[in-house]
């Protein structure tokens, strides 16, 4: 491979605090992958991307910019060179994050005494039946304030053809509305001994007292959100809702050098990517973000990072730019793509957890991740690609490889390079409690992979035959 001289980057004019508050800020009005991918459309749009469909024939000029979605939660975005195009260059990130969905049939009402006004309820709570979304630490959602958000199908008029319309819409209360309680100390003594949570028994958040279930016809959630859409209940055919924390991101420590969110893990690495697809792109490569859902849930969905999505994309890029698949596979060959995916800090209490050389910290710059069993896909050469791109933006990098005795997780870049197979680097930023309701990671860190994707967008990357790297 050969990395063509490209200008310096010169860095972005936001400081390190500013960009994390523009972070923390579209962290906070997108709760969950639906609406992630919603508002990386409208920033795409802002900035004069076309929405293309994958239900249309695509029509592309040199020079323009678009986007495409699926399933309303996953989202490729790509630039097309003004002259021809040799390879793909291509961020990847996820959209969701681990998060307890909503069951069908979702009220477990728990009466009280049936001494209310004609036998209905007096007292009691009603409980919403959940399920685990995604492997997460349960403990920090206890005691919080929790909201619900999610997708809704509402049916509408039948049309002149006797078809009936179903509409998908996006729903999110934004107000403290459930919250799951702890067990007081009194009744379990060995609460802080350890404990092994029951998630049908010990999880299920409270919405509201009984007796307001005796007052709703057709089910008390739907009648909650038809009430926030301004809709009959009647119209809801069906919901995909999500329990998510409400509590605010903030920046933190005695020098301003941490910050904590929900959902930092992967919305810091998506919302970076398609922010320095927009700000980054070279005159020879197509350039591409893509924010694929189900990360959490092993990716094997119409949308995930192990479905056709990407490779469909690519093709029909290169179809509608007049290539033959011929063309196509040259240009996956020559191509590379950065998977990225948060990467674990050392723990302050717990460094031992770590590898005993490959020990990352916050705001020491991205992440490179490596594991013999592949489950990341960096390699020497990919590696080494994007340490020469980390140099080039002026940032620093880091390594992390798992504990030898622990499995660790996986992430994007080796389920998506079963389908389209180029050299991929499997990158993150370091943060702490990762899978928690409320994630922590280093302000400056947000800055540096800004810098680092940028400086990736802007410079062409070629495949030689050797498949040798040269700088």
């Amino acid at each position: 491979m050969e990395m063509m001289k490209q200008e310096a980057f010169t860095g972005a004019a936001d400081t390190a605090e500013q960009i994390t508050q523009e972070l923390l800020a579209f962290i906070q009005k997108r709760p969950t992958a639906f609406h992630a991918a919603s508002g990386l459309a409208r920033m795409l749009e802002r900035h004069g991307f076309g929405r293309l469909l994958e239900t249309q024939e695509w029509k592309l000029e040199p020079g323009k910019d678009y986007f495409v979605m699926r399933g309303g939660t996953s989202i490729i975005a790509f630039r097309v060179p003004e002259q021809d195009f040799e390879n793909f260059q291509i961020v990847a990130a996820h959209s969701d994050s681990p998060m307890f969905k909503v069951k069908p049939s979702p009220e477990v009402v728990f009466p009280g005494r049936k001494d209310g006004p004609e036998g209905t309820c007096a007292g009691g709570y009603v409980r919403l039946n959940v399920e685990k979304y995604g492997g997460m630490l349960c403990a920090p959602w206890f005691d919080r304030p929790l909201s619900l958000a999610g997708r809704v199908l509402l049916r509408g008029d039948d049309g002149e053809d006797g078809g009936q319309r179903l509409r998908s819409v996006l729903v999110s209360f934004d107000r403290d509305l459930c919250l799951i309680p702890n067990l007081a100390i009194h009744m379990n003594r060995n609460a802080n001994d350890g404990y092994a949570y029951q998630i049908q028994t010990d999880m299920l958040p409270v919405l509201c007292e009984a007796k307001m279930a005796d007052q709703a016809e057709g089910g008390l959630l739907r009648q909650l959100v038809a009430d926030e859409l301004d809709t009959e209940p009647e119209r809801i055919e069906d919901m995909d809702l999500f329990l998510y924390n409400r509590t605010p991101g903030t920046i933190w420590g005695a020098d301003n050098a941490f910050f904590s969110s929900p959902r930092l893990d992967d919305l810091q690495c998506a919302w970076s990517a398609v922010r320095s697809l927009i700000d980054g792109a070279n005159d020879t490569s197509i350039c591409v973000a893509a924010i694929f859902d189900n990360e959490e849930v092993g990716s094997r969905t119409m949308q995930g990072a192990d479905s056709t999505f990407l490779e469909d994309t690519l093709a029909r890029i290169c179809a509608a730019l007049g290539k033959t698949g011929e063309h196509y596979r040259m240009a996956v060959s020559a191509g590379f793509m950065v998977s990225a995916d948060n990467a674990h800090a050392v723990h302050p209490a717990h460094p031992e957890a770590a590898d005993p050389t490959s020990r990352p910290f916050m705001n020491l710059g991205p992440v490179i991740k490596y594991h013999a069993a592949q489950k990341y896909t960096t390699e020497a050469a990919s590696g080494a690609v994007f340490r020469r791109i980390c140099q080039k933006a002026g940032v620093p990098c880091q390594t992390f490889a798992n504990h030898s005795d622990k499995p660790g997780g996986s992430t994007l870049g080796n389920l998506s390079n079963a389908h389209v197979a180029l050299h991929t680097v499997d990158i993150g930023m370091a943060q702490l409690a990762m899978h928690s309701p409320y994630e922590t990671a280093g302000v400056q860190d947000t800055a540096y992979l800004l810098q680092a994707l940028t400086m990736f967008y802007r410079t062409h990357i070629t495949c030689g035959e050797d498949q040798v790297l040269l700088a």
